[in-house]
C-alpha cells in the first residue's frame, strides 16, 4: 500500500478498492442474470438485483452486528463493516449501470457515478457547482460526454462529502458491541437495510427509467456464458 493509501480514510479505500475490483464483476453480473432468466425485462433483471443488494447488505450486517461483541474485535469488525457495505453497494450500483446501457470505464467517471448516488441530493448541491445542468440525463452525461477536467473537479468536491457521511454512519452502527447478542445482530441488520433503501431510492431518481427492452432486441438476447459465473438463479 502507497503513502497516499495510508493516508485516505477506511471509507475511502473501501471505495476506491471497489471501484477498481467491482467493474467486470457488475459485468459478469449482469450477463449471468440475463443467460439464466432470459426472459427478464431490463425492470425486471433491475428487481432482482435490488433484492440480492438487500439480502447482501442484511447478510453483513447481521454478521457485523454478533462478532462486535467480541472483545478486541472492534477496529477490525469496524473496517469490515465499512469494506463490506461499500464494497456491496458499489457492485450493486455499477450493475444497474450496465443495465442502464452505462459503461464507465475509467476509474474516475465510475467514482463520479457511484458516490453521487450513494450522496443523494447532497451531492447533487456539491456537483451544481462543477457540473452545469445536472439533470434526469446527468448519469450518461457524466459516463460519455462530461470532460475528465470537470469529472476531477467534481469528485474532488464530493469525496470529503462521502468520507463524512458514510463515515459518521458506519461509526454510529458500531456502537452495537455495547448491547447483547441477539440485539447486536438486529441492530446489525437494520442498520445495513437503513442505508441500503435510500441507496436504491437514489439510484431510481439519479440513473432515471431503465430501457424497456435490451438493445439490438425487442425480447433481449441471449448473452455468451461468462466463465466462473455460475449458473443458479439468484
Amino acid at each position: 500500500m502507497s503513502k497516499a493509501d495510508d493516508a485516505k480514510s477506511p471509507v475511502q479505500q473501501a471505495l476506491d478498492k471497489g471501484l477498481v475490483a467491482q467493474q467486470a464483476s457488475a459485468r459478469q453480473n449482469v450477463e449471468r442474470l440475463r443467460r439464466v432468466n432470459p426472459s427478464d425485462t431490463p425492470q425486471e433483471l433491475i428487481r432482482r438485483l435490488d433484492r440480492s443488494y438487500r439480502r447482501c447488505i442484511a447478510k453483513s450486517g447481521g454478521v457485523s452486528g454478533v462478532t462486535a461483541i467480541v472483545p478486541g474485535a472492534k477496529i477490525p469488525t469496524a473496517l469490515a463493516d465499512v469494506m463490506g457495505f461499500t464494497e456491496a453497494s458499489v457492485l450493486y450500483l455499477l450493475s444497474l449501470a450496465e443495465v442502464h446501457g452505462l459503461h464507465p470505464e475509467d476509474f474516475e467517471r465510475r467514482e463520479l457515478l457511484v458516490s453521487t448516488v450513494l450522496l443523494g441530493r447532497e451531492a447533487v448541491r456539491g456537483l451544481d457547482k462543477v457540473i452545469e445542468h445536472a439533470g434526469p440525463s446527468w448519469a450518461r452525461r457524466i459516463v460519455y460526454a462530461t470532460p475528465s477536467s470537470a469529472i476531477n473537479r467534481a469528485n474532488k468536491v464530493l469525496r470529503p462529502q462521502f468520507v463524512t457521511k458514510y463515515g459518521t454512519k458506519r461509526g454510529v452502527l458500531v456502537l452495537s458491541e455495547l448491547v447483547p447478542l441477539g440485539v447486536g445482530a438486529a441492530l446489525g441488520i437494520t442498520g445495513h437495510l437503513a442505508l441500503g433503501w435510500p441507496t436504491i431510492k437514489s439510484a431510481r431518481a439519479f440513473l432515471g427509467q431503465p430501457p424497456s427492452s435490451w438493445a439490438g432486441d425487442d425480447r433481449g438476447h441471449e448473452v455468451p456464458f461468462v466463465p466462473g459465473s455460475g449458473d443458479s438463479t439468484p
